[in-house]
């Protein structure tokens, strides 16, 4: 009878034991916790630093502020080419018959016709990037200058470090063709 009371006693616990166990599972489950929030802030920092915004419009897609331009320049930044390069692979690989038109724009600092040249400059860079590195078809790819257009401007009448967001070409793809 004695060797059946021990018996039964081999499936207990001792309270040290088992709070030891108890207080591993919640370390462990708090770690696994703080690398998921590592993990989902790291993803959210990579989505911002696109700072793009993609849209679906009837057939059309849209990408915008896929390249910003300092103030009088059409040169292309190196940050903006690795979102260019970003684009043209996924162009190429899903959507090789597309037809993309590059818009260029200006902040509402300095006349009408000098903003006017300096937006299709900076179309017709993204344009020959686009191209030359990016491998698209040189027919696919059209540039337009919309200069400083007061209801296509980001930040309204802006000029200088406000008005970057004006100085932008966006992407638009007017016709997406065969996946």
């Amino acid at each position: 009878m004695f060797v059946v009371a021990l018996c039964g006693c081999t499936g207990y616990v001792k309270q040290s034991d088992f709070n030891a166990a108890i207080a591993e599972l919640r370390a462990n489950d708090q770690k696994q916790q703080q690398e998921i929030d590592a993990i989902t802030q790291e993803m959210h920092q990579k989505f911002a630093q696109y700072d793009t915004q993609i849209t679906a419009m009837q057939g059309r897609i849209s990408v915008d502020t896929i390249a910003h331009f300092d103030t009088n320049q059409s040169t292309l930044r190196d940050e903006d080419k690795q979102r260019l390069d970003d684009f043209a692979k996924v162009m190429r690989e899903h959507h090789a018959n597309a037809v993309i038109t590059a818009e260029g724009f200006a902040d509402p600092s300095g006349s009408a016709a000098l903003n006017q040249r300096l937006a299709l400059r900076r179309a017709q860079a993204v344009r020959d990037y686009l191209v030359q590195s990016g491998g698209l078809n040189a027919g696919q790819v059209r540039a337009v200058g919309y200069g400083k257009v007061a209801n296509r401007q980001v930040v309204k009448g802006a000029t200088g470090e406000q008005g970057q967001p004006n100085r932008r070409v966006s992407l638009v793809t007017d016709f997406a063709g065969s996946t």
